[in-house]
């Protein structure tokens, strides 16, 4: 991990940050799963964000908090895209709520909803491709 993303992860409160950070672990492994490639990891507008620039097969992820954040924990997908939509009329995880036409929101306390995270994964980083 790169310092600069490093210190955007150390800004967040402990459990925000160690969720983020699996969530971080979830996004690597599932872009080697679905083919999308190597991924370049930066910050895009202060967040840690993952992009297929190698391949050109997705959509940008960025993790942060939702506005009103509480303990709570978002990805974010572009709005200029479908995404959210799809997700809603896939995804029924009482863990997982939609903000938007932005965010996947979860909370920092609870289990990672993996299963359902991994699904939306896939489709953001292969989002161009399909």
């Amino acid at each position: 991990m790169d310092d600069i993303v490093k210190t955007a992860f150390d800004q967040f409160e402990a459990p925000v940050r160690n969720r983020l950070l699996e969530l971080r672990k979830l996004i690597l492994k599932t872009a080697n799963d679905c083919g999308a490639g190597p991924l370049t990891e930066t910050l895009k507008w202060g967040q840690p964000s993952y992009l297929t620039e190698a391949t050109k097969s997705g959509t940008t992820i960025r993790l942060g908090i939702p506005k009103g954040a509480g303990n709570r924990c978002a990805m974010f997908v572009s709005c200029q895209t479908s995404l959210l939509s799809e997700y809603r009329e896939i995804i029924d995880e009482p863990a997982i709520e939609f903000e938007g036409n932005r965010a996947v929101v979860f909370g920092a306390d609870a289990p990672l909803p993996t299963a359902s995270l991994e699904h939306c994964i896939a489709q953001a980083l292969t989002y161009k491709k399909r």
